[in-house]
This record gives structure tokens, sequence and C-alpha cells, in this order.
């Protein structure tokens, strides 16, 4: 196309505050960024920009052309994302940060070993987006708004329940007053929505959880930065964490934790984002291992659900 190299200057330009910004981003001079822009709305035949003092904004024409520039532009990065992974022996997947560490990292070992995968992950939570990331896969709890038109795998639904070491269940369950809750700042509702959910199960046991829980003394609660932290501290005999299954399905099998009041489902689910149109094969092996891992998850207590 003649003016694609106008349209490019311009969806850059649209992102920026000058030309003179649009410019060092391009690597070209201010003059070279107004020419081409120029050269657009004459072709075009209408103002893309209007200038206020040193910067430059959108009209409503421009507006409407960073809008299909967006698309365009993202689609392109799709496809030269989707091209240099081909004949790759490598999937980049990005997954929930607890659920990697506690979950997925002790498994992937066998997936490498079986398939000869290079399986590279990055941790992150919530909205993705997989072209401009350079991500094949997303693992991810549904506790966000989905953005993008992607394929989405349920699996495997999250139930949560109070977790601990044996031994720090030992010291306190004759006595919950010394019960110490631990939080987590990822995570703040945990604890409130347990107790909500928990129904008439453990009554004695939960009123007297709930009244922990409304005190905010130290002897009570102790407060972390990530939900991660928590598991571990809880492990480690600091106190009780809501846990989540499967993120604490090893350390139950183990005996490292013990759930108490079990498990009541949360309403949330982990899922798999992918391409509606897998470009690279590997990502299909990946995505029927996972599956299959999920499923042979299967919850090593009785499950407590007032349904």
């Amino acid at each position: 196309m003649r003016h694609l190299k106008a349209f490019h200057v311009f969806h850059i330009a649209a992102s920026s505050k000058s030309y003179s910004e649009a410019a060092i981003k391009l690597n070209i001079t201010h003059g070279a960024v107004s020419k081409q822009i120029k050269q657009l709305e004459s072709y075009l035949a209408k103002p893309l920009f209007y200038r206020e003092g040193r910067h430059v904004f959108l009209t409503l024409e421009g507006e409407l052309l960073k809008q299909y520039t967006t698309q365009a532009f993202g689609a392109l990065n799709e496809g030269m994302s989707a091209l240099s992974k081909l004949g790759t022996n490598h999937l980049d997947v990005s997954c929930e940060p607890t659920l990697t560490m506690r979950w997925l990292m002790p498994r992937l070992s066998a997936f490498n070993s079986e398939y000869q995968v290079d399986v590279r992950l990055s941790t992150a939570g919530g909205a993705v987006n997989l072209g401009e990331n350079g991500l094949s896969m997303a693992i991810r709890r549904d506790d966000f708004e989905l953005q993008g038109d992607y394929q989405v795998t349920p699996l495997v639904a999250e139930w949560v329940g109070p977790v601990c070491s044996p031994d720090y269940w030992q010291s306190i369950q004759k006595d919950l007053s010394k019960v110490r809750l631990l939080h987590s700042q990822t995570r703040p509702q945990a604890w409130s929505d347990w107790l909500k959910n928990q129904g008439s199960h453990y009554v004695e046991e939960t009123q007297q959880i709930a009244s922990c829980h409304a005190d905010s003394q130290f002897q009570h609660a102790y407060h972390l930065a990530h939900f991660y932290f928590c598991l571990q501290a809880a492990q480690d005999g600091l106190g009780m964490a809501i846990g989540s299954y499967p993120l604490v399905q090893d350390e139950l099998l183990r005996g490292q934790l013990i759930a108490p009041f079990q498990f009541v489902e949360s309403g949330h689910q982990y899922i798999l984002l992918s391409q509606k149109k897998m470009n690279n094969p590997l990502e299909q092996i990946f995505k029927n291992w996972l599956i299959a891992q999920i499923e042979n998850s299967v919850p090593c207590l009785t499950l407590v659900n007032d349904s």
C-alpha cells in the first residue's frame, strides 16, 4: 500500500503528545513526521490533528482512524509474533504467580521430559494481551473482566478453606481464640468470603474464627503482601490462611498442610486463555497436557458444599 508508512507514522503520533515525541519513537525528524501526516490528511481529505500550544490532539476523524490503526497494527504484531514462533521448540506462557510456584512448576519437568519443549514461564494475574506481550497462552483465575477475543478453556473450579501446619493446629485446636489469621493484600477479602460462604458447617468454630477476624490485634491477624506468602507462612506454622485448591494440593498430600474445616466453592475457576486459531502445534500439546494434569488433581479431602 502506497500510504502504509504514513499510516504507521500516524499510528505512533496518535499515541504521542507531540510530533517531536513521535519522531523520537520512530527515529526520524520532526519534519518527516509532519510531512507524512500532511500526506495522509491530503489522501483522506480529512484533518487528523489540531494543535494547542506545543501539543497536538486528534480530531474526531483522527480518533476514528486511530481505532482502526490500533486494530490493524495490533493484528500485524500478532502475526509477526506467530511467524517468529514457527519452527521453534518453546512456548511463552503467563501464569498466576501462586499457581506457578505451588502447582505448575513442580510438574513442568515431566512435560519437558516427555515432549522436549521449553515452556518459558512469566508470572502475572488479571487481564493480558497475548499478542502484544509475545505470549502463546495465559493461565488465569477468572476474577477479572476478559479483554480480547480469546479462546477460554475452563481448567478447574476453585475451592477454598482454612489451612495450617499440623503442629500449629495442634497448638490452637482446643482454643481457637488463639488463632492468628493470615491475610494477603492480593486477596484481602479471602477470610470474609469464606466466613460468608461457610454456612451451617462447623458453626461453633466458625463463630470463634469470625470473632478473631473482627479483632485486628497482632495476635489475631498477620498481613502479608501476596497470597503465596500467606500459604508459605501457614506451612511454616505462623498462622492459618485461606487456602485455594488446587494450589495447596501437593502440601495437603504430603501432610505439610491440613484443612481442619475442609473446603467450599469460591465461585471462581482457573482458565486457559489462547488464540482462537493456534499457530503453533506445541500450543495444543501443552493445552492437552495441562487439562490432563488438572483432571488428575482429585481433591484429597472431602469437600464441603452447601448446595
